[in-house]
Order: C-alpha cells, then sequence, then structure tokens
C-alpha cells in the first residue's frame, strides 16, 4: 500500500487542527485590534472579526483540499514525511501570508483613522522663509 494515504491521513487532521487554532486565536485576539481600527465601534468590529474568521476557514480549507493532490506513487517512510512535510509547510505558509495581509490592510485603515488629515496647500499659496544671512566670521 502506498505510504501517501498515510501522509494523507495525517495531513487532514493536522491542516484542519493547525487551521481551527490559528482562527481562534486570531479571532480571540484581533477583537481589540479591531475595535482600535474601527474607532471603538464594538459592534462593528464583532461583525467583521467574525467575517474575518470566517473567510480565514473557507481559504485554508479549501487550499487544504485543493493541495490533496500528489503526482507519482511513493512507498517509502521517508517519501511520505516528504510529501506530509512538503503540504504541511505550504499550509503554514498559506495561514501566514493571509495573517501579514490582513495586518497590513488593518494598519492601513487604522492609519486613516488616527492620523489627522493633513489639509491640501492652495495652488497660489506660498511658504516665507526667512532669509537668514550666515553670520560674518
Amino acid at each position: 500500500m502506498p505510504v501517501v494515504l498515510f501522509a494523507y491521513a495525517l495531513y487532514v487532521p493536522i491542516s484542519i487542527a493547525i487551521t481551527v487554532w490559528v482562527g481562534r486565536t486570531l479571532y480571540r485576539n484581533g477583537y481589540r485590534f479591531l475595535v482600535d481600527v474601527f474607532g471603538g465601534d464594538e459592534e462593528m468590529a464583532h461583525s467583521v472579526n467574525h467575517l474575518l474568521v470566517v473567510g480565514f476557514y473557507l481559504m485554508n480549507l479549501g487550499y487544504v483540499a485543493l493541495n490533496l493532490r500528489v503526482e507519482g506513487e511513493y512507498y517509502t517512510t521517508r517519501a511520505g514525511v516528504e510529501v506530509l512535510a512538503g503540504k504541511l509547510g505550504g499550509v503554514l505558509l498559506g495561514v501566514g501570508l493571509m495573517h501579514f495581509f490582513n495586518l497590513y490592510v488593518f494598519s492601513r485603515i487604522r492609519a486613516r483613522h488616527v492620523a489627522p488629515p493633513i489639509p491640501p496647500v492652495r495652488p497660489d499659496a506660498r511658504t516665507r522663509v526667512n532669509e537668514a544671512r550666515p553670520a560674518a566670521a
């Protein structure tokens, strides 16, 4: 029997466990960040947090399902471990990339809410510069 079947038997539950663990961690710890991003609006933060976690689960579990395919037959334990490590590494990279992308987007949203807008300079305005002369030596 090909070792790949055993790799699959480990890959699916480990990938689901990693996805659920990271999703719960993000949901639990991301709420405060989102409240800050949305200027104290707790209802909006809760709604967005829930939607983000659902999207996170859908994206990652979809990737896990699409990543099940393996080319060729593998009959050694080493080959099975290598296949499993490659698949799990892909899941971990995907989870990490999605996390950093979300952080980037929400930090941009937060920056808009926190930083006061800089008023534009009128086209005909001039900046006066004091022409200080160098002191005579």
